[in-house]
């Protein structure tokens, strides 16, 4: 993913002529952590994983970046990713920085209490690089707003009261109304934005959907409010489909209880990785990285990808989706809504003020419609595709704001 993300960066950088020095300044990241976790089981054995903290780049702001417990997290993945992370919070111009992190555990094979004692070690670990006003960590693949309640907890035991240290918290612990749904409503406000510019609408649209957790759950019932068809959804264990559009609210409710898609009774099975070549007009790939490649790139049938998950589209399939007109929403425009109301969150904390839920739905989507519209632009004057004009909005938005902090001696245009 390292690579991939590189690959972006410079293609968006040849088009801003930018020289080496400049793309090794901007690529190098701030600080690298990696500590080691020795904790105990229930049963008295012992549990040994790895945790990261990559902190990219400051110019614009805190770091800020999700934590996700996977047994695939490395230090490179954490590396990409928060790379993704400082353009995605420019591209929403929110005054955040870029940062990453995550433990190589699998949650599914821990108890409750393991978990919480590998989070609350790894807190304890860089509670000294993280913090309201340096990097404010938040929810990824397999944590929650839970994990997040049990991180403010070890953090104020160092540092005091300090709900702004993380966001996507619960409610009770000075959560934001509104976060937990975010980056589906972003995906489902760009995707409007989208079908507005093709002249279509969404009570035309047969959309299916990888992943159905967090991100493909909300989406899926907010795109399905909008009045599309949400016609397929695949996730790890299985899909199911139906033509005339699933039940999303009782298909929530199954995966909920469940924790699959698979075995749904309003519909008919499938296997799971089919979900990504579907009949339908919408794509949203929501679950992991790397999943359209150019192996799969000539059989999706989706006219418009709208990327929920992270770096989920390859290079190479990425080139092959242009050549056959697919209109793709890169996932550092498509799936910032969670970043922007985190933006919010951090805001209420730092206040010591509560925003209603209208008040972020509102202003979640003037950044959303905002962003989409300037990477639009750019595309339209530069004639380029969506992702290269996004990395291009980025990069001269972070390289402004790094020049401005520094003496250089040679002029740079950006």
């Amino acid at each position: 993913m390292l690579e991939e993300s590189h690959y972006y960066f410079n293609k968006a950088a040849d088009v801003l002529e930018l020289s080496a020095k400049v793309r090794e300044i901007l690529l190098t990241p701030y600080r690298v952590v990696k500590v080691e976790l020795v904790t105990e089981r229930e049963d008295g054995s012992l549990l040994h994983h790895r945790g990261y903290r990559v902190q990219h780049d400051g110019a614009r702001g805190p770091f800020k970046g999700g934590l996700r417990y996977h047994p695939s997290v490395d230090e490179d993945d954490c590396t990409a990713l928060a790379n993704l992370m400082t353009w995605k919070t420019a591209v929403v111009e929110v005054p955040f920085g870029g940062a990453k992190g995550g433990i190589d555990c699998d949650p599914g094979k821990l108890s409750e209490h393991e978990l919480y004692e590998v989070t609350r070690t790894f807190v304890e670990r860089v509670k000294d690089v993280i913090g309201p006003t340096s990097d404010i960590p938040a929810p990824d693949v397999n944590t929650n707003a839970k994990v997040m309640g049990w991180i403010m907890d070890e953090y104020s035991k160092y540092h005091g009261f300090s709900p702004g240290v993380v966001t996507g918290k619960p409610l009770e612990l000075f959560g934001s109304q509104g976060r937990e749904e975010a980056t589906g409503r972003g995906v489902m406000l760009v995707l409007d934005e989208v079908l507005k510019e093709r002249g279509e609408r969404f009570q035309d649209a047969r959309v299916a959907i990888q992943g159905f957790g967090n991100v493909g759950s909300h989406a899926a019932r907010l795109v399905a409010g909008q009045g599309a068809r949400i016609v397929a959804v695949g996730d790890h264990l299985g899909g199911v489909s139906n033509p005339r559009g699933l039940d999303v609210p009782a298909l929530v409710d199954w995966a909920r209880e469940r924790r699959t898609v698979a075995g749904f009774p309003g519909g008919e099975a499938f296997d799971a990785p089919e979900v990504l070549t579907w009949d339908a007009d919408v794509l949203i790939p929501a679950a992991l990285g790397g999943v359209i490649t150019r192996e799969n790139a000539g059989e999706v049938r989706a006219k418009i990808v709208v990327e929920g998950a992270n770096g989920p589209t390859t290079p190479e399939a990425e080139e092959i989706l242009l050549r056959r007109g697919v209109h793709v929403v890169p996932d550092i425009l498509a799936n910032a809504g969670g970043v922007t109301v985190s933006y919010f969150e951090w805001v209420q904390n730092i206040q010591h003020f509560r925003w209603d839920l209208e008040r972020v739905n509102g202003e979640l989507e003037k950044v959303m419609r905002r962003a989409y519209a300037a990477v639009r632009d750019i595309a339209r004057e530069k004639k380029l595709d969506r992702r290269t004009a996004a990395f291009v909005l980025a990069i001269q938005r972070v390289g402004r704001a790094a020049l401005s902090r520094r003496h250089v001696r040679e002029p740079i245009r950006l």
